[in-house]
C-alpha cells in the first residue's frame, strides 16, 4: 500500500510505521491477554482505541497465536445487529481461512444460514450473511461462541462501543452475553466504549453482570514529546521540517485529541513542500482551511438543532469548556433562558454525543464544530 501522506486518518490500523507511541497499553493489552484476561478499555471517541487494538491484533505475539475478530457496535440497536456484526468478522476471516475452517463454521452457525451471494459490483459470488437471515439471534450467538471454542487457535474478540448493548430493547442481552463469554474457554475478549460513566457502571457496579471481569485500561491523549517526535520524523522522511512551536499549537489547541492532532498534521504536512518548514502561521490555515471544508455539514447539523440547544452550545463553544453549566450564574453570564431549559438541553445533547463530559466539564464533542461555532456565533 503506497502512502502519500504518513497522517493517516481512516479508523483502519495500517503498521506500526504510522502508530504513534501507546507503549505502555500496548504492553498491558499484551500482558493481559497472554495471562488469560478480559481487558475494559476506555477513552473518548477518536482517542485511538481501534488503532490500539488493532495494534496489539498485530504484534508478532499475538498475530502468530491468535485468531482476531473485531466488530463496532456504535451502529447497532439490537441483539440482531451485534450478531450480524460478529458474524460477519468471521465470515470475513474464513474467506482466506482454507474449506476447513469455513465447513466448521457452517456446520455449527446453522441458525445464521450463511451461504454463498452475489457481490453486485463485482458480479462474483461470495460468502456472506445478512440481518434478515438472523431470525433466532440468541440460537445464533451460542453457534457463534460454540465455534470460537471449537477454533484450532485461541480467539481475541474486541467489541467496541460496547455500552450500546445497555440500549439494545431485547431483556437480559448484557447477562447472555457474560455467561457465553464465561462459558467460552477458547477466546478472550477487549470491551471498549467511549462514554466513560456508563462503561464504568457496567464494569465496576455489583449489580452489573461484568462487574469486576475484565482488567481496566483507560486511555488518554498521547505524550506530547512522544507525539512531536514521532510527527518530525515524518516530515523528516520527506525533507520537510515541523516547527515545535508549530506542533505545540496544535497539540495545545486539540489538547493532545488523537484524531484531531492527527487530521491536523495531515493538513500540515499537505501544506508543507519540501526543504520548507510547517509553522504556527502554516497550521492557522491549515484550521481554518479544515473548518471551511466542513462548514457544509455544519450549518446543516447547526439548523437541525432546537434554540435551547443552539444557545447552549454557543455558551460552552465560549467556555470552550464549561463547568456548572446548569447553574444560574451560567445561565446569567451566557443570557440562558432558565436551569430547568439548560437541564433539559443538556441531556439532549449529550444523549446524541454532540456534547462530552469530562472531569466535570462539557464541551462539544467535535472539536472542529466547537471552532466553527466559535467562528460564527462567539464575538
Amino acid at each position: 500500500m503506497d502512502i502519500n501522506n504518513p497522517f493517516l486518518i481512516t479508523s483502519d490500523y495500517v503498521s506500526a510505521a504510522y502508530f504513534c507511541d501507546r507503549e505502555a497499553e500496548t504492553k498491558m493489552m499484551i500482558e493481559n491477554i497472554l495471562n488469560g484476561r478480559n481487558t475494559v478499555l476506555i477513552s473518548p471517541r477518536r482517542m485511538g482505541k481501534s488503532g490500539l487494538i488493532g495494534h496489539v491484533f498485530n504484534t508478532r505475539a499475538i498475530k502468530a497465536a491468535y485468531r482476531t475478530f473485531s466488530i463496532d457496535l456504535y451502529a447497532a440497536s439490537s441483539l440482531s445487529e451485534m450478531v450480524l456484526f460478529l458474524g460477519k468478522a468471521i465470515t470475513d476471516s474464513l474467506k482466506t481461512g482454507g474449506k476447513k475452517r469455513m465447513d466448521t463454521f457452517i456446520s455449527l452457525a446453522k441458525s445464521l444460514r450463511p451461504g454463498m451471494k452475489l457481490d453486485t459490483l463485482s458480479g462474483q459470488m461470495k460468502f456472506d450473511l445478512s440481518l434478515g437471515e438472523i431470525e433466532r439471534p440468541k440460537d445464533s450467538l451460542e453457534e457463534i461462541f460454540a465455534y470460537l471454542d471449537q477454533s484450532d487457535k485461541p480467539c481475541l474478540v474486541a467489541i467496541d462501543e460496547f455500552q450500546q448493548i445497555a440500549e439494545f430493547p431485547e431483556e437480559n442481552v448484557l447477562e447472555l452475553l457474560r455467561t457465553r463469554v464465561q462459558k467460552c474457554k477458547n477466546a478472550l475478549f477487549i470491551f471498549s466504549g467511549s462514554k466513560r460513566r456508563m462503561m464504568e457502571r457496567l464494569f465496576n457496579d455489583p449489580s452489573n453482570p461484568f462487574y469486576m471481569s475484565c482488567e481496566p485500561l483507560y486511555l488518554d491523549p498521547i505524550d506530547r514529546d512522544k507525539y512531536r517526535q514521532f510527527a518530525c520524523n515524518h516530515f523528516l522522511k520527506e525533507s520537510k521540517t515541523l516547527d515545535d512551536a508549530c506542533f505545540n499549537w496544535t497539540y495545545d489547541l486539540l489538547e493532545g485529541h488523537t484524531w484531531y492532532v492527527q487530521r491536523m498534521l495531515n493538513e500540515l504536512f499537505a501544506r508543507t513542500a519540501a526543504g520548507k518548514a510547517a509553522t504556527c502561521e502554516t497550521a492557522a490555515g491549515a484550521l481554518d482551511h479544515i473548518i471551511k471544508a466542513g462548514s457544509r455539514a455544519y450549518e446543516e447539523q447547526f439548523s437541525a438543532i432546537p434554540s435551547a440547544q443552539k444557545q447552549l452550545l454557543i455558551a460552552i463553544a465560549r467556555e470552550g469548556k464549561a463547568e456548572h453549566v446548569t447553574s444560574m450564574a451560567f445561565v446569567k453570564k451566557h443570557a440562558l433562558k432558565s436551569p430547568s431549559t439548560v437541564q433539559s438541553a443538556l441531556r439532549i445533547l449529550y444523549d446524541k454525543e454532540i456534547v462530552t463530559k469530562e472531569h466535570d466539564a462539557y464541551f462539544i464533542t467535535n472539536r472542529f464544530f466547537a471552532f466553527w461555532i466559535r467562528s460564527r456565533y462567539v464575538g
